[in-house]
Parts: C-alpha cells; structure tokens; sequence
C-alpha cells in the first residue's frame, strides 16, 4: 500500500459518504490565501469529528487548536441551536482568518474564539464540557487533557489528534518535542483513572497518524 493509494481511498469516501461542500472548500481556500499551514484535518476525519460530537450529544465544545476554523465547523455543525462551540488559538492572524470562515458558514452565533496561549485561556474558562478537541501544540498535550478532565463531567469525550506520528511515538529516544509530548500523553491518560481511553491509528491524506479517543468516568 501506498500514500498515493490511501489518498485515492479517501477521495473515494469522501466522494460517496461526504460529498461536495462549498463552505468547507471556501475555507481551506481562504485558510491558504491567509498563509497559513495546510495542517487541517482531513475531510473524512472532519466528518468522523462532527458524527463523535453527535454521538455524545455534545450542547458545549471545546476546541484546543483553531488555526483556519476547518475542524471547527465541522465540530459547530454538529450542536443543536442552543449549543455553543469555544475553540482557543494562540495566533491573532489564525484567529482572525478562523472567525471570517466561520462567519461565512453562518456559525458565528454559535462560536467564540480566544486569543492567547491556550494553557493560560483554559484558566479563565467554565465547564462542563461535553466534548473536547485537542489539536494544538503536542508539547502540552498532556497538559491540554489534564485541563480538558477539568472542565469536563462524566461522560465527557475528550479527542486529541496526531498521536502516531508516522510511527515516531515509539520511539523512546526521541528529542523531537512533539513526540516527546505524545509519549507523555499516553503516560498520562494510561495513569488517570479518571478515563477511559484508546487509540486509533490512521492512514489517508494525512498520511499514518491516529487519534487518542477517551471518556471521562
């Protein structure tokens, strides 16, 4: 198998189970003239986010990682009309490119986005939360769940993305910080008896990677 042939599998979902999306196009488009990385989430991940959500029957969202507002529509798409969506971004130029994106998508009612490091916003919030995206910087993602459990209650799902690393998470003496901050992840979810977790490897357009999926107890 190859990454070519994983891309053409996702196309392929994609094409049967998700099809066209103007707004979501419109938002990597603009998410790309903005300058900003082309890390979003995949389209298929987008919508396995948004049917989670769903699933929980999520009212309050948290997200930890903004950048363009990609994952965040699709996670806002997922709240009843009384929910609300609060995602944090450390970049003011993120944000800024985030909240047009989301406004084009007719959700700005429905989501705030904060400014700042997101160690120091997560302070100033008020839970619960019924569900929790972490897709920040790795190097504090085991600080993000910690944070994340709470603001939480039982029942909450908490999901952290880009926990593989293209097999990078195995490797003990690593110095790259992310996977450093991946392995610490993993220690501290394994010790808190507060979850109940696993994690699922993924193959696709963003290559080998994987999700850490847990349930506050």
């Amino acid at each position: 198998m190859t990454e070519d042939r994983w891309r053409d599998v996702d196309d392929y979902i994609a094409g049967q189970l998700l099809g066209p999306d103007p707004v979501l196009d419109a938002t990597l488009a603009a998410n790309q003239a903005g300058g900003l990385p082309a890390i979003d989430v995949a389209p298929v991940q987008g919508k396995f986010l948004h049917l989670l959500a769903r699933m929980a029957g999520a009212k309050r969202i948290l997200e930890v990682g903004t950048l363009g507002g990609y994952s965040t529509i699709w996670l806002a798409r997922a709240l009843p009309e009384d929910g609300r969506l609060t995602t944090l971004e450390v970049d003011a130029h993120h944000a800024d490119v985030a909240r047009a994106n989301i406004a084009t998508a007719g959700l700005a009612d429905k989501v705030e986005v904060i400014v700042g490091p997101a160690l120091d916003s997560l302070k100033g919030l008020i839970g619960p939360f019924d569900f929790v995206f972490i897709d920040a910087d790795k190097q504090n993602n085991a600080a993000y769940v910690r944070a994340a459990i709470d603001l939480s209650r039982p029942g909450t799902t908490i999901v952290v993305d880009n926990v593989v690393r293209e097999g990078g998470l195995l490797d003990a003496d690593s110095r790259d910080e992310r996977i450093v901050g991946t392995r610490r992840l993993f220690e501290t979810v394994a010790a808190e008896p507060r979850l109940s977790a696993t994690a699922i490897q993924t193959v696709g357009v963003k290559k080998w990677d994987g999700f850490l999926i847990a349930v506050v107890d």
